[in-house]
């Protein structure tokens, strides 16, 4: 609860979620462009794989600019990215679990599951921001 508090305190923290989710949404923008434009070639799973991948390579280089811009995660760049997508599916099974759980428990999530994603989504965006600034940016480079 205190971390909460600190957040919601911070203007530092708010200027770094802002961008966070920003980036996020660029990163679902490059996730959906690169599926259509590849899945008539390999199709809707391996289509999303390259997708994810690509969506996670723009996030990490957008987010280290800007997003973590005055934090450093003290890595070289391949070691920082592969801990970057550690964290991004631990964040997307947070986020598929919960919307998971929400459909299959509950009505409402049954006849709006789009409030099922909002919800998934909103908790892996969490965890991915918390994990991403104090686990891989923890260090303050300026």
């Amino acid at each position: 609860m205190t971390i909460l508090l600190k957040f919601l305190r911070s203007k530092k923290i708010l200027r770094e979620a802002l961008f966070f989710g920003l980036i996020g949404f660029i990163g679902l923008l490059v996730d959906v462009a690169v599926l259509y434009l590849i899945k008539s070639l390999v199709g809707l799973l391996y289509g999303r794989l390259v997708s994810f991948m690509s969506a996670v390579v723009v996030t990490w280089l957008m987010n280290r600019r800007w997003t973590f811009k005055k934090r450093s995660s003290g890595l070289n760049n391949a070691n920082e990215f592969f801990i970057y997508l550690a964290i991004m599916l631990i964040g997307g099974s947070v986020n598929f679990g919960l919307y998971a759980w929400l459909v299959t428990s509950f009505q409402l999530f049954q006849v709006n599951p789009i409030i099922g994603v909002a919800f998934g989504s909103l908790a892996g965006m969490l965890i991915n921001f918390f994990s991403s600034r104090y686990i891989l940016y923890r260090h303050r480079s300026l």
